[in-house]
Parts: structure tokens; sequence; C-alpha cells
């Protein structure tokens, strides 16, 4: 059942089995399982929710939700304490768990969690291949690497897509350097991605992107910085510092349309031209459904 099982692991064996035989087809395209304290768990496959039958149809009580959050912790939650300060952690197989609770602060900064109330599963996938079709469009007529950018809401596949351009870039010749503050693009485990980005990419894992993108250059020579969810100030930074060197730009941002991305935090950016290939994605039909690639004035490319 591929990486479901990474996931299902961390849970009692009584809902592993009751989320195995739920009235779902394929199981390991479930997308998230949320636990929450009062509520019956569900199920995400498809972009809809699935209630589970039987016990775990039932409100969840804090005792299954805090076994289960010192399972994922491996009983050890300051071993993860910087990681909770985000608000989830990355397991074996670059899957996150959304974690919810009372919030503990010091001196103006987050500390720790406790009386944990909802939990998020969320499963990682790595899909070869979607990005065969789509790799010779992101390359000028002179074979350069145009700055691009994956547009689209929250659960539309874009982080997947990302992996797989990286992995395709990489097998193609080019160094790729990936920042990756979340530990999500190569859900790196102790050191050790869970995903195959290809012979040619180095990671920074868990660092900051301002400061993970100028370190990448600094020290590892990228043609391309790769690079999810870009937005904050701080990470305007390492894209100045990107373009001033001369690296190739591949990211990710939550938007819609166009306008949108003028209205934000890269609106100065986007409007300079930047961002030579946009990819807009939606989960309609299906997760991972490319909607628009546009160039930098908005014009369709497709």
């Amino acid at each position: 059942m591929g990486g479901i099982e990474q996931l299902l692991a961390k849970l009692p064996l009584e809902m592993r089995q009751a989320i195995l035989s739920a009235d779902i087809p394929e199981k390991d395209c479930i997308e998230e399982i949320r636990i929450r304290i009062g509520s019956p768990v569900m199920l995400i496959h498809g972009g809809r929710e699935h209630r589970l039958n039987g016990k775990y149809g039932q409100p969840a009580e804090s005792k299954l939700i805090q076994d289960i959050f010192n399972s994922i912790m491996d009983h050890s939650a300051y071993a993860y304490q910087d990681e909770l300060s985000k608000g989830y952690i990355t397991i074996e197989g670059g899957h996150r768990v959304g974690v919810c609770g009372k919030v503990i602060m010091e001196a103006g900064s987050i500390k720790a969690m406790k009386d944990i109330s909802s939990l998020n599963l969320r499963r990682s996938r790595e899909i070869i291949g979607i990005s065969d079709a789509l790799l010779p469009c992101l390359f000028d007529g002179s074979g350069s690497f145009l700055h691009t950018i994956i547009v689209s809401p929250p659960m539309c596949g874009k982080t997947t897509l990302l992996r797989d351009l990286i992995r395709n870039l990489s097998r193609n010749g080019f160094r790729v350097g990936v920042c990756d503050e979340r530990s999500e693009i190569a859900g790196c485990y102790r050191g050790i991605p869970s995903f195959d980005l290809g012979d040619r990419t180095d990671i920074m894992d868990g660092c900051p992107k301002g400061e993970g993108m100028l370190m990448l250059i600094r020290g590892m020579s990228p043609e391309i910085i790769a690079t999810d969810e870009i937005g904050k100030p701080g990470d305007l930074v390492g894209i100045e510092g990107a373009l001033c060197s001369g690296v190739g730009l591949l990211t990710t941002i939550h938007g819609k349309e166009f306008a949108e991305l003028i209205g934000s935090s890269i609106g100065n950016l986007v409007s300079k031209g930047v961002f030579k290939r946009m990819i807009y994605l939606s989960n309609k039909p299906k997760i991972g459904t490319i909607t628009a690639i546009t160039d930098e004035v908005n014009k369709r490319l497709l």
C-alpha cells in the first residue's frame, strides 16, 4: 500500500483495521487522517471527507489523541520541540503531522505544546514522471531555464509536482539546490531524503528560505534553486540573492490567479516579470490538474 503504511503504523491496531476496511477505493490514495477531540475520525480521499464507522465514528477522547501523539513522537516530544513550534512534525517517509493544542510561550516565542486537541496525518506522495511533458515549457530557445512558480490553493499537488520537476532537472544535468524549510520536498528523516530528487541535487533541510538560498549559492554553486511556498519577507532576501547571482528559480505559492499574485507579498517580483513561467494547479477533477501555464505578462501558453 505504499506510503500510507508509514502513517498507519503510528495508529492503534484497531484504528488501522477500521481505516483499511473503510468503504473507500484505493486506500493508498488517502490524503489525510484527521483526529479531533470530540469528533469522529475523518479520512480525506479525493478531496472529500469520509467518516469512519464503529468505534472511531464516535467522538474521539483526549487519551486516544495523546496516545497517538506519543507514538508519533516516539515518546520523546522534546526531540521534536523545534518542529512542534511550527505546528507540525515530519516523520519517516516525508509525511507531515499537523498538531493543535495549548501553546506554551517563553520570551515571546513558542516553546512547546501540550493538551493536544487535533492531529492531521497528511500523506506525502511521490509520483515519478508527472512533470515529463511539462519540462520543455520551462526553457527558452537557447536552453536556459526560465524562472518558474507553481500557483494553487492548498491540497492541489504543488509540492508533488515541484518534487518531480527537481528530479527531472537534476537528471537532465542541472545542479539543483533545494531549500527545504519545512522538510516536505525531500522529506528528510534523520538526514536521509525520503524521495528521489535526482543525482545532482543538494538539500538544505529545515533552514529558513532566505538564509538557506544564500547558503546554497555560496557553498554549492547551484544552477537552479528550488523551494516551496514563498511569501514571507525573509524569503525575498534569498530570492533577490538568487536573481543577482544568475541562478534559476523554481518555487511555489498559495493562490488562484494572476491578480492575486500582484497583490501578494511577491507582487513586486511578479509586476517586474521575474517569473517567466507560471503553472496553475487545481484539485478538480483531481489533485494535480494543470489548469493553465502562462508567461510573465499572464499570456496563456497552455
